[in-house]
């Protein structure tokens, strides 16, 4: 049986990291860790407030679980003990490692995956005015950019990021701060910036107007989705639908959910939110059949974990075992 502790630890991000619902200068994620004998299996979340989540209630929550993984619960009974969200990710991406660990494997293998190859990810530039993020786009060349928007001058930003950046893919994140009014001029702003996706124009409360609204860009559902229940209910409103494993709760769900996702259609994105190397190990898995990658956290902190991913210009390497699977 396995013994678990968890803690909270704070990584400050270069700079200032804004969306359409505030801003953050550091990210605060909660590891959990899961020792059996000589081997530990390790796991990342990050709470987020969006969701009902804080960063003391999901690392409580994880500690009160230590009995019962004491008493024999594994990654299979945690998938009903606790819900989708924060603190089952970390634990079930513990028990994942874990689990590779005591087997002298990868979790690749365990799950019949090849094994992982590099990966484009996407390169985010925060909300800011529109010369601030054509200076941003210009400082940083990557063939794949997300803008992050959701507030008044989103034309503009376009306009100016595309211009400083005229190579460059660009998808972009609304993070809910657009209405049904004004999402047919925003998409047109987009297609006309060469925008391959959108990312939640509209509150999850509200997206039901999508499915009435012709998409001159491909939509993705990021606060919309967290696991599969309610799935098929959102084809008709998006594209396409993010996976990050801090909703889903886990690898174990990601990978159903990606399953579940292309059986109906949709293209794949996996994203992440802001956090190290440890977080995005485990995505980079369910991230080797998406379509987009978003998996830039580390890059956009001052600092990362040691041992982190390796990172290559815009290419994503996969982990050593030393951080994780």
């Amino acid at each position: 049986m396995a013994s678990l502790t968890c803690a909270v630890e704070r990584f400050p991000i270069a700079g200032t990291f804004t969306i359409a619902r505030g801003s953050k200068t550091e990210a605060a994620v909660v590891v959990a860790e899961l020792t059996e004998g000589s081997h530990t299996g390790r796991g990342e979340c990050v709470p987020y407030a969006r969701y009902g989540e804080s960063v003391e209630g999901v690392r409580d929550l994880i500690a009160s679980l230590a009995p019962e993984i004491a008493g024999g619960l594994d990654r299979a009974g945690l998938q009903q003990r606790l819900p989708p969200g924060a603190a089952r990710n970390a634990l079930d991406c513990a028990f994942w490692d874990l689990e590779a660990k005591r087997q002298g494997t990868t979790v690749a293998e365990l799950i019949g995956l090849a094994a992982p190859r590099p990966l484009v990810t996407a390169y985010t530039l925060s909300l800011d005015a529109p010369e601030a993020m054509a200076r941003a786009a210009a400082a940083t060349p990557r063939p794949l950019l997300k803008l992050k928007l959701g507030a008044p001058g989103d034309p503009e930003r376009l306009a100016a990021v595309r211009a400083a950046a005229p190579e460059s893919r660009l998808i972009v994140d609304a993070n809910e701060g657009w209405t049904a009014d004004i999402l047919p001029g925003m998409l047109a702003a987009c297609a006309a910036a060469g925008v391959e996706l959108v990312e939640q124009p509209l509150p999850a409360d509200a997206d039901a107007a999508l499915a009435e609204i012709p998409h001159a860009v491909p939509l993705c559902a990021d606060e919309s989705v967290h696991a599969r229940e309610g799935l098929a209910a959102l084809r008709a409103r998006y594209d396409a639908i993010n996976i990050k494993l801090d909703k889903t709760g886990g690898l174990t769900e990601a990978l159903a959910l990606a399953d579940a996702a292309e059986q109906l259609g949709f293209s794949l994105m996996v994203g992440c939110m802001l956090a190290t190397s440890l977080a995005m190990a485990p995505a980079l898995l369910v991230a080797q059949r998406a379509q987009v990658v978003d998996l830039d956290g580390p890059l956009l902190l001052a600092r990362d974990r040691v041992p982190g991913l390796t990172y290559e210009g815009a290419l994503a390497y996969p982990p050593s075992p030393d951080l994780w699977g």
